[in-house]
């Protein structure tokens, strides 16, 4: 259930401000195709040379910056397309080979490309 109450809004943008991320403006869709997992992540407006990504452990980090463009200094009425820096975490699973991680950014949307490892079950001998 999608929480949208005026009380919840004002509560989104007061966290906003304080930690100064926006992980609602970084939507995302994750697929696998064959032995690939996909992550696709809109970031409309963004700078490529803004994108950031990071893999600790099994976070992967994508962090960001949308600014306003020439003549959007403006005193706006309404103001829905988030704007200044914002991030986005996923868990990884430990089968995903992080160290081969691809990034691509087009048409404002970060497509990550991560090999699935290849882990054969290995026989265990048992000894007496």
């Amino acid at each position: 259930m999608l929480l949208s109450t005026p009380t919840v809004r004002d509560l989104e943008r007061l966290t906003t401000r304080v930690f100064a991320t926006r992980e609602a403006g970084a939507r995302l869709d994750a697929y696998r195709e064959d032995d690939t997992f996909f992550i696709d992540i809109d970031l409309p407006g963004v700078d490529p040379a803004s994108i950031d990504i990071t893999v600790d452990g099994k976070v992967l980090t994508v962090r960001a910056e949308r600014k306003r463009t020439d003549g959007e200094d403006r005193r706006l009425v309404i103001a829905e397309r988030p704007t200044g820096p914002f991030s986005r975490q996923v868990v990884l699973s430990e089968k995903l080979d992080t160290d081969r991680l691809e990034a691509r950014y087009d048409n404002g949307v970060l497509t990550l490309r991560i090999p699935v490892l290849e882990r054969k079950p290995r026989k265990i001998e048992v000894t007496a």
